[in-house]
């Protein structure tokens, strides 16, 4: 009788299992070949690959450190026009709004009074210099007859009537001096160069001298001040960074006007009363800025805004969109490192436009994750894709990042799936591609639309 082998029941069926598995695999590959060079997925049900994040690299720079301080313009000079001598005002000299020069007439008065009062004092004086020029020629006369007929005390009267005589003439000439005057007036005029407001009198009103209510007012407004206020506390902090040598003094102009439609003022300004006493009540320091204007841009009492350059400092650019602030206050965000997201404490030293200025937490080169922060943890796994931050703020795919494809591996078409495939029925795995090579293929079309880099990040 032949011997028969026997074989386990559970042996059979294994190998059959395998034969079946071995089939099936088969039918896969060849049914869709680009399913053999993805790989192989986490083990366990749910697992899901590496994400894909949007990074741009840091750089760093020196940028200037600016502050920006609220302020309103205060005209250089403005002066209230008043009457220093009453009368009917007769004419109205100037155009309101039209620039005038110190010494034009603005108003004159009525004159009549006060010419009568000037004659009168003119008589009084031809009156005074008569009586010296009789009291003059008595004492030379007393004096050539002394003790011929005329006696020392004779004389000594003579020179008394004479000195009361020039007294006399003195004070008319004062009064004709201070009728003149008056005269001169009646012609009101602007003490400064300036623009002259409308006229609060009319034609034929009656002023006073010294009167409380102005006639007009004449401001100058070339230059003009700015007046600002900043926080002591800031100013303490910039004087520790320059001690630190964190802070350095910065070359250009010192301070730029901001308009409040956000345009920039063209002519740089200059600091002319810097603060010597801190506000009780804000803890702030006041400081008056002088700004040219030659075209009456600015006008006193409008608001405007003051960049002041407080100096210079080194550091890593920083967009701000993608950085978050911490229940304890600390600025953190993420960056790719050996491909996993890390989230880092950022320390800052100031904004240059919409970043912030880092001295500490990143580096020049790394790569600050900007687009896929949706639940992002730290430790995650990812893959990156190089996108840059446009004018307006929007997250772009870069259009020429395929350019370093040529020092990394060419992407595989699908003439290569058998390579991958292989691969994989040997029991390998296949690890993502480097960073040159995941930049290279950012301009390619993707091989499955459902899965293409704008989609998964929502980039247009």
């Amino acid at each position: 009788m032949t011997p028969r082998l026997h074989l386990p029941l559970w042996g059979l069926h294994a190998g059959r299992a395998a034969a079946v598995a071995a089939l099936a695999a088969l039918t896969l590959m060849l049914a869709d070949p680009g399913a053999a060079q993805s790989p192989p997925g986490p083990a366990g049900p749910g697992a899901q690959g590496p994400r894909e994040v949007g990074v741009m690299q840091l750089e760093r720079e020196t940028v200037p450190v600016t502050v920006t301080l609220p302020g309103r313009a205060v005209a250089y000079q403005e002066t209230a026009i008043r009457p220093q001598v009453g009368g009917e005002v007769a004419e109205i000299a100037y155009q309101p709004g039209v620039p005038v020069k110190a010494g034009t007439v603005l108003f004159r008065l009525n004159d009549d009074q006060l010419e009568a009062t000037l004659s009168a004092a003119r008589a009084a004086v031809t009156s005074a210099e008569a009586a010296v020029q009789g009291a003059s020629a008595t004492v030379s006369r007393y004096d050539r007859l002394q003790g011929t007929g005329v006696s020392q005390a004779e004389l000594e009267t003579a020179q008394v009537a004479l000195a009361i005589a020039r007294a006399s003439l003195s004070a008319a000439e004062a009064d004709r001096a201070q009728a003149q005057l008056a005269m001169d007036r009646t012609e009101v005029r602007s003490p400064i160069d300036g623009i002259p407001d409308i006229a609060q009198v009319s034609v034929g009103d009656l002023v006073t001298a010294n009167q409380a209510e102005a006639l007009t007012t004449v401001t100058q407004l070339d230059p003009i001040y700015v007046d600002v206020s900043q926080s002591r506390a800031s100013v303490l902090r910039n004087r520790e960074q320059r001690s630190a040598g964190i802070l350095r003094r910065s070359d250009g102009r010192e301070a730029q006007l901001i308009l409040e439609t956000g345009q920039a003022y063209s002519e740089p300004g200059q600091m002319v009363a810097p603060g010597r006493q801190v506000s009780s009540t804000t803890g702030t320091v006041p400081y008056r800025w002088q700004f040219p204007n030659p075209d009456r841009l600015i006008l006193p009492g409008q608001f405007v805004r003051v960049q002041v350059a407080v100096g210079a400092v080194e550091g890593v650019l920083v967009p701000q969109g993608p950085t978050r602030r911490s229940a304890t206050g600390q600025l953190t965000a993420f960056v790719a490192r050996d491909g996993r997201a890390e989230e880092v404490v950022l320390t800052e030293a100031g904004t240059h436009e919409s970043n912030w200025i880092v001295t500490e937490g990143v580096a020049a080169g790394d790569l600050l994750i900007l687009d896929g922060l949706t639940n992002l943890n730290d430790g995650d796994e990812i893959t990156t894709l190089p996108v840059t931050i446009d004018a307006e703020g929007v997250v772009r795919e870069l259009s020429g990042a395929g350019e370093p494809a040529a020092s990394g591996p060419a992407p595989a078409g699908p003439g290569d799936a058998a390579a991958p495939a292989a691969a994989t029925a040997a029991g390998g795995t296949s690890s993502p591609a480097p960073m040159a090579a995941q930049a290279a293929v950012v301009g390619a079309p993707p091989a499955n639309p459902a899965r293409s880099p704008a989609a998964a990040t929502g980039m247009n």
